[in-house]
């Protein structure tokens, strides 16, 4: 039972994260790769690259979501769907 809820909730943020457009909604909050890479450029003290920041990672993180695992959620939500259809 447990264990379904968590498949549940993590295949639903997983959805909310792959479904982002880019140009619509992380633009406008500074969450695009292209800020991202912009804040890099025009940061103060250009000096030796540091370790990404939790916003940086984050980005990569929905970029990776949105590329990687598109096929894959598509057909884990089908066999959600089905499995429910079933189940009643």
């Amino acid at each position: 039972m447990v264990f379904g809820t968590i498949l549940y909730v993590s295949v639903l943020c997983l959805n909310a994260a792959a479904i982002l457009n880019e140009e619509r909604f992380l633009s406008r909050v500074g969450w695009s790769p292209a800020s991202i890479q912009y804040e890099q450029q025009h940061s103060f003290g250009g000096g030796a690259p540091t370790e990404p920041g939790v916003k940086e990672r984050l980005v990569n993180l929905i970029a990776a979501v949105r590329t990687l695992l598109r096929v894959p959620l598509c057909l884990l939500n089908l066999v959600i769907i089905v499995y429910e259809l079933l189940r009643f």
